[in-house]
Order: structure tokens, then C-alpha cells, then sequence
């Protein structure tokens, strides 16, 4: 730390400024400032004031913070089964001191004396209840591990909402059920997600693959299945999905709907195959047809072969006719007389 004591004047010539001990960076800032103050007084005097008005902002943002996260623990405490009193008997609020919550037991704080939580490790104390919502007030958090314990019903839709910028979230070796959530892959900032040893059913959201920073991913020992996100940035093995319902998918074994895919496509190609084919053979019959059709017209020019060949017909059955009503004629001439 370092003290400031500052002189001002209505003449700026008169101004002067005196700086105590204080941390390396101070003892190296704090001259350069003296040295300025002595060519050009109300500069410094700008800058010092900037200053000021940036550690009380700065000061009244840790506040929030602080109520914030108190109030984060609270709910935490008051939303959980504790059978082992372990929270009951290390997490007490009646404490007023700077930066007491962060001796609480699976408490980190971004520093001892400030009421900021950076990492909530609650593993293996055999805790009962749901996921706590009430945990969105911990506005730091960067890391949650409820591991081991006894939580049950579902992982809350919008998650990423209750813990944007978790980095380590490890849920494993608990009770929870139903599906998981897409909404989980806004967790942009994740590098660890433990989800296995669960009741955990649906498949996974194939939106985990855009989660860039992700290296560890479990999901072993639950109820899932369908095919698997396809991590782009790194490779997750096989056994992070071992013991599943029907999970599918590369490094698994490949989902039959992509096989079925295959078959299609083979189907599609012959179906286009044996058509192309039929219409050569029907483009080739009709160019014989044609070719016999002329041949014909240039053997009969004037198109009228069929007419005549009618036209003789014709005068075969009026010929036969005739000769049957002569003959019906004598007949009948001969009885009269």
C-alpha cells in the first residue's frame, strides 16, 4: 500500500504532491507521477483524481460481489440435505469479517480477503437434494464439483445461465436423470465435464462438439444413447462413453442409420442405373421403328395402301352379296312356277 498526500493551490505552480512506501509497481509509478507533477501539476492532479474515482468504483463492485456471493452460499445451504452436518458446522454466516466465507469448507475465493467464490468443491459428503439454482449468484464461479453425493432429479435446462463461466463442472457419481441439456453447451469456457455414473437418458446434444476448450468428457455408466458429438478440437476415447445404453458414433462402433444411409444410396444409384439403361433400349427401338416406318412410305408414296387393301375387301363382300341374291332370286322364281 502507499499514501498519497496532495497540496493544492490556486496556482498550479504551488501544487505539490508527496508519495509513501508502497508496493513495487507504486514505487516505480508514484516517481515518474512526482517528476510530471513538477513540470505540470493539474496533469497529475487529473490523473490522481481518475484514479480515485477507479478504486471506488472498483471497491463498490466487490461489494456487490460480496452480497452476491453470501447470498449464493445461503441458498446453496439452505437448498441441500446435509446428513453429516458438514456445511452446517463449517459454513456459518454470522461471521461479519472480510473475506470469512472463504475459509469455509470446499470454498475457494479469487483471494482470501475478498468474499468472491471462485471454486465451489462440494465432493463426497453425502449431500441430498437438486442441482441449487440459487447458485447463479455466485457470479465469479469458474469451477463446480458436486461430485459423489447423493443429488437426484434433472440438470436444470438453462444451466449455462446458472454457471456461464464455469471452466470445471463435475456432476458424476450422483443421482441425476433425464435428459441432457443442450443448453449446456453454452458453457463456452468449459475445459472439464464429468456427467458419468448417472441416470442420464436421451441422447447427447451433438452441440457439444462446438465446445472448443473441452479435453475431458465423461459420460460413462448412464442410460444414453444415439450417436456421439464429434469433438472437433480434441479427441475423446472410448471409454468416456462406456456402459451406455446404445451409443453410437466414432470412436464407437458406427450408428446404423448411417449404414442405412449407405444402403440408399446404393439402392438410388441402381434405381438411376437400370433407367438410364431402359431408355437407351426404348431410343433404340424407336429409331427402327422410324426407319421401318419410312422405308414403308417410300415403298407406298402416295400413303394410300392401306385404303386399297380396305377398298378390295370391300368389293369381295359386294361381289359375294350379289351372287347370293341371284341365287335367292331363282330359288324363289323356280317355287312360283
Amino acid at each position: 500500500m502507499f499514501y498519497l498526500a496532495v497540496q493544492f493551490s490556486e496556482n498550479p505552480s504551488l501544487c505539490r504532491f508527496r508519495f509513501g512506501p508502497g508496493t513495487e509497481s507504486s514505487r516505480i509509478f508514484f516517481p515518474l507521477l512526482m517528476a510530471l507533477s513538477e513540470k505540470n501539476p493539474m496533469v497529475v492532479a487529473h490523473i490522481l483524481i481518475g484514479m480515485v474515482l477507479v478504486l471506488l468504483s472498483s471497491r463498490i463492485s466487490v461489494s456487490n460481489a460480496t452480497e452476491t456471493d453470501l447470498v449464493c452460499l445461503q441458498s446453496i445451504k439452505a437448498s441441500l440435505v446435509d446428513p453429516n452436518n458438514y456445511l452446517n458446522t463449517t459454513w456459518d454466516f454470522n461471521n461479519n469479517t472480510e473475506g470469512f466465507i472463504c475459509r469455509f469448507m470446499g470454498i475457494d475465493c479469487w483471494h482470501p480477503d475478498e468474499n468472491r467464490v471462485l471454486n465451489i468443491r462440494l465432493s463426497d459428503l453425502g449431500l441430498e437434494g437438486q442441482f441449487p439454482p440459487g447458485i447463479v449468484n455466485c457470479t465469479s464461479l469458474t469451477g463446480l464439483d458436486l461430485s459423489h453425493n447423493k443429488l437426484s432429479g434433472s440438470i436444470p435446462d438453462n444451466i449455462s445461465s446458472l454457471i456461464p463461466y464455469v471452466t470445471n463442472l463435475d456432476l458424476s457419481f450422483n443421482n441425476f436423470s433425464g435428459g441432457i441439456p443442450k443448453n449446456l453447451s453454452n458453457c463456452s469456457f468449459l475445459n472439464d465435464l464429468k456427467l458419468d455414473n448417472n441416470r442420464l437418458t436421451g441422447k447427447i446434444p451433438l452441440e457439444f462438439g462446438l465446445l472448443d476448450r473441452i479435453k475431458v468428457f465423461t459420460v460413462t455408466n448412464n442410460l444414453l444413447s444415439g450417436p456421439i458429438p464429434t469433438f472437433i478440437h480434441n479427441n475423446i476415447p472410448a471409454d468416456s462413453f462406456a456402459n451406455n445404453l446404445d451409443l453410437c458414433g466414432k470412436p464407437l462402433n458406427p450408428c446404423p442409420a448411417v449404414a442405412r444411409k449407405s444402403h440408399v444410396g446404393v439402392i438410388a444409384a441402381s434405381a438411376a442405373g437400370g433407367i438410364t439403361f431402359t431408355s437407351i433400349i426404348v431410343g433404340v427401338f424407336l429409331f427402327y421403328l422410324s426407319r421401318g416406318a419410312a422405308k414403308k412410305k417410300a415403298e407406298d408414296p402416295e400413303g394410300n395402301r392401306w385404303a386399297k387393301s380396305i377398298k378390295g375387301t370391300k368389293g369381295i363382300k359386294a361381289s359375294y352379296l350379289t351372287n347370293h341374291v341371284q341365287w335367292i332370286y331363282c330359288v324363289f322364281f323356280w317355287h312360283g312356277n
